[in-house]
C-alpha cells in the first residue's frame, strides 16, 4: 500500500495568525510564519520539515476558512 503525502496551502491573506491549526496539527507540519500578511498578522504557513499525513483537522479549525489540504501521489 502506498502512503499518500499531502500538501497543506495556507493563504496568508485570509489567515488572522489565531494558530489554531498549529496547535491541533498533530504532525506539526505547520508553523507561524516570521513575516506579517497585508492585515498585519503573523500567519501560519507549512512547516517543510514536517510531513502532512491529510487529516484535515487543521481545516475543521481555521474560522478564516484559509487552509486547503491537497492529496499526491
Amino acid at each position: 500500500m502506498t502512503k499518500t503525502k499531502c500538501k497543506v496551502v495556507v493563504k496568508s491573506e485570509l489567515c488572522k495568525g489565531c494558530s489554531l491549526c498549529i496547535e491541533y496539527c498533530k504532525r506539526g507540519a505547520l508553523r507561524t510564519a516570521d513575516q506579517l500578511n497585508v492585515q498585519g498578522y503573523y500567519f501560519a504557513e507549512a512547516d517543510p520539515e514536517h510531513e502532512c499525513n491529510g487529516c484535515l483537522v487543521c481545516t475543521l479549525v481555521c474560522p478564516e476558512i484559509a487552509i486547503e489540504v491537497y492529496g499526491e501521489e
